[in-house]
């Protein structure tokens, strides 16, 4: 079976129809900013962080098969990326990125060699 970087993995304990708008975007080494936007397609779901100004240049697009476990409690998910691998991956413009197939599938490029 091939990695799916548009789906949740099965352990991440994300459950369909569940809203992540306002969770906090945590990677391997701190926190990255605020779920903005949860977006949930067969085939393209994925969430929009609002980053921190001073870390990176503007919200960020992270498929959700980066996201490696959603926390209910805490209000949180922890991508398995780190900040550095999030800030090089092509920069999200939701003004020309927004429901853009060549825009994501950039970004699976980006990620998938992390994933095989």
């Amino acid at each position: 079976m091939s990695f799916d970087m548009w789906a949740y993995h099965p352990e991440s304990h994300h459950t369909p129809g569940m809203i992540l708008i306002g969770y906090t975007a945590v990677a391997s080494d701190g926190e990255i900013g605020t779920v903005h936007e949860d977006i949930e397609e067969p085939g393209s779901t994925y969430v929009v962080v609002d980053t921190d100004p001073w870390t990176f240049d503007g919200p960020v697009l992270l498929p959700a098969g980066t996201i490696k476990r959603v926390d209910r409690h805490d209000k949180t998910i922890l991508v398995n990326r780190t900040r550095d691998e999030i800030r090089h991956a092509p920069a999200y413009d939701p003004k020309q990125h927004y429901d853009n197939s060549r825009y994501r599938d950039r970004l699976a490029d980006y990620y998938r060699p992390f994933y095989t």
